[in-house]
């Protein structure tokens, strides 16, 4: 080979290399998370939230989502108790959920109630990484400035997790897409009045179908917007959400596998977090077992 050839090819290769390692390491950047959200098994978790959360870890789930903080306390422990449960069993707890509602913010004062700090601080304790309240009280549904105003208080429980190493974030149901306050949507209304880097939001693609969201609208109205999703199909049901209720991955409308590809190509998804709370005779367990072998099989 000539020298100049020698010198073209290596020029080719190094680059190449740079290639690759650039794309590794940005692979490496952005980590993909699966989990559930308990209450998913929430009848199980009453009665014996160790010996379920212990079945959860042999199926093969490494992250779940808790739904359920009362008295200072996860499901009956306190966060140091139940951190080391989750430790011991080898699970984490990137997020969960607890309301934030009127009680949790004293308008007058300008200040958070102790217990709404405490919440916070037990999250931090137990390792989260989000607090997502997955409810919007009646009393901000009434009218946009109102609302508006509360995105501020929204964007100040931001500023107070992220003190603790924490993101706050939202989780929609279906009304945020069939009700609109001064002919805007109250879903529209949230996100053009919260920072995203202190506000994060937890998409879930089942809920909303009943209300007329569509998540891969969302997805391309506000790229980069969801840092969680809650991964969910739904069937027509007389009951639930609109008429519509949740079922094993990939039987129902949703086209699940579309929509968490493109959440992760452009939503700016990293948490996939697994809920059904129907199951059409099927034992929760099983049902979250056939789930949980559905994302692996898509590659999550």
């Amino acid at each position: 080979m000539k020298r100049r050839d020698f010198i073209s090819q290596s020029t080719k290769l190094v680059a190449a290399t740079g290639l690759l390692n650039f794309d590794v390491l940005a692979a490496k950047k952005t980590r993909h998370m699966l989990g559930l959200q308990l209450y998913s098994v929430r009848d199980y978790m009453k009665t014996d939230p160790l010996g379920t959360l212990k079945k959860l870890a042999e199926m093969g789930y490494k992250n779940v989502e808790h739904a359920n903080y009362v008295n200072n306390k996860f499901y009956g422990y306190s966060a140091t108790e139940f951190r080391k449960i989750l430790d011991d069993l080898g699970l984490s707890m990137p997020s969960g959920h607890t309301v934030f509602g009127k009680d949790h913010w004293d308008e007058a004062k300008g200040e958070f109630s102790d217990a709404w700090k405490k919440l916070v601080e037990d999250a931090a304790i137990c390792g989260q990484k989000y607090v997502i309240s997955p409810w919007l009280d009646l009393a901000y549904r009434k009218d946009f400035e109102q609302l508006k105003r509360f995105m501020e208080v929204f964007n100040k429980n931001g500023e107070l997790c992220k003190a603790s190493g924490m993101k706050f974030g939202y989780h929609n149901h279906d009304f945020e897409f069939s009700l609109k306050l001064s002919s805007i949507k109250v879903y529209d209304i949230m996100l053009q009045n919260t920072d995203p880097n202190l506000v994060a939001q937890q998409l879930d693609i089942g809920n909303m179908y009943g209300g007329g969201g569509r998540a891969m609208d969302l997805l391309k109205q506000y790229p980069g917007r969801f840092e969680l999703m809650h991964v969910k199909d739904e069937i027509k049901s007389e009951k639930e959400h609109g008429g519509w209720e949740s079922s094993i991955l990939g039987v129902g409308v949703i086209g699940v596998k579309e929509v968490i590809d493109m959440g992760k190509k452009m939503g700016g998804t990293t948490q996939f977090i697994i809920e059904q709370e129907s199951y059409q005779g099927i034992d929760p367990l099983e049902s979250m077992r056939q789930d949980l072998v559905i994302m692996k099989k898509w590659g999550y």
